[in-house]
């Protein structure tokens, strides 16, 4: 039997047609539309135009995502870690060096004095001395079938190539240069690093390139008094031709406890004041891996194992490919890095973490720098490590015999 619909209709009421459609919609949420969560600037930027520099395409168009966070880094080092009593350390890995990017971006930033000490990896070190000493990297692909490049005598980076003769050409320079006198005693990778850019600032002379500037960073680091450290020296080429010369009767020998005490010693003259006044610390960290954690461990070897009153370092940049959830330390976040007493939890707000290649991201920071900030005076810390040294110690005795 057919039944029939009944009608929703009310019974006796005409209805009224509705005419916004907005009215149709819900409601907005009350109270809420004044939210503090809407006050940032608008998203809305103008077109691309010719001409426009890289700080204005930055400040103007990278408005969300990646590219904002790009954006909050060149920012904040401009801003705020250039200033004058911040003591900017910087770590370095992956291979950025033999894609030129120690030419292109360290050699510039060291020389403006925006780093002033640095912890690298001993490959990235190892492949800037090609530079050094003349040897040519080209570009290639990173699909071609490696076997034959192996019978070639062709070494591939990615698509980076070059010939097996420029490894060993630089393991011999670095073989030769180890016999001299000033090498036959334990030292810190500081002082090892700064020995090899005298001597291939040398070299750049007898090569005649030294009238072009730098022609790598351990030169640049060298004339500018910049400290350059390697957490795991014996992990590269590098230490590998120490290992060598070990064989051959060389009394060189790295002191990691120099390093970690020194890195230390920086950090907390930094916080201190080099000239009596308190100063902060900021770390641009490029990439991850040991170099990051070398970096970042300074604060607790200051506080945890030497008892000294410190609280974090006071800015946190990093430009990483490394996820946060997977538990290592290279995608480690600046909030994680306060518990470890590694960060100020005062100053998280000035911690930015880009999630972006490095050689993409590292050349428009240093471009956007360079544009945005005078040259800052040289700190000169390579020259001042013993009297740092020396201070740091200084504060943990007296805390040991007291």
């Amino acid at each position: 039997m057919a039944t029939r619909t009944r009608s929703t209709k009310p019974k006796g009421k005409k209805l009224k047609k509705i005419n916004s459609e907005q009215a149709l919609g819900g409601h907005a949420i009350l109270g809420k539309s004044k939210s503090r969560f809407l006050t940032g600037n608008q998203i809305l930027p103008d077109g691309i135009a010719s001409g426009l520099g890289v700080r204005e395409l930055i400040d103007e168009t990278f408005m969300a995502y990646n590219a904002a966070r790009l954006r909050e880094t060149c920012k904040v080092f401009t801003d705020s870690m250039l200033k004058d009593d911040v003591t900017v350390g910087m770590s370095l890995t992956g291979a950025m060096t033999p894609a030129g990017v120690g030419k292109s971006c360290l050699i510039p930033l060291i020389r403006a004095g925006f780093i002033d000490w640095m912890i690298s990896t001993g490959a990235n070190l190892y492949h800037d001395a090609h530079f050094g000493l003349k040897k040519r990297l080209v570009q290639g692909s990173p699909h071609i079938d490696d076997r034959i490049l192996r019978k070639e005598g062709v070494i591939r980076i990615y698509d980076i190539l070059f010939d097996y003769d420029v490894l060993l050409s630089t393991d011999a320079f670095f073989r030769e240069i180890i016999q001299h006198d000033d090498f036959q005693k334990p030292m810190s990778t500081a002082e090892f690093h700064w020995l090899c850019g005298k001597y291939l600032a040398e070299r750049e002379k007898a090569l005649g390139i030294a009238d072009k500037g730098d022609s790598c960073v351990l030169t640049a680091a060298y004339r500018c008094g910049v400290p350059i450290y390697t957490s795991s020296p014996g992990d590269s080429s590098i230490g590998m031709n120490v290992a060598a010369m070990a064989l051959r009767g060389s009394k060189l020998s790295f002191d990691v406890s120099r390093d970690v005490n020194e890195t230390a010693a920086i950090v907390y003259g930094a916080k201190k004041g080099f000239s009596g006044k308190k100063g902060k610390s900021g770390v641009l960290i490029v990439g991850g891996g040991s170099p990051k954690n070398f970096l970042l461990q300074t604060e607790p070897q200051i506080q945890e194992v030497l008892g000294l009153d410190e609280k974090g370092h006071d800015f946190f940049l990093q430009i990483t490919d490394a996820r946060p959830d997977t538990g290592g330390l290279s995608g480690a976040t600046p909030s994680e890095a306060v518990s470890w007493g590694k960060v100020d939890p005062d100053k998280l707000p000035d911690t930015v973490v880009c999630y972006s290649d490095s050689t993409i991201a590292l050349p428009l920071l240093t471009a956007y720098a360079l544009d945005a900030h005078k040259p800052r005076k040289l700190k000169r810390l390579y020259d001042r490590r013993e009297q740092l040294y020396a201070s740091l110690q200084a504060e943990y005795l007296k805390r040991v015999y007291r």
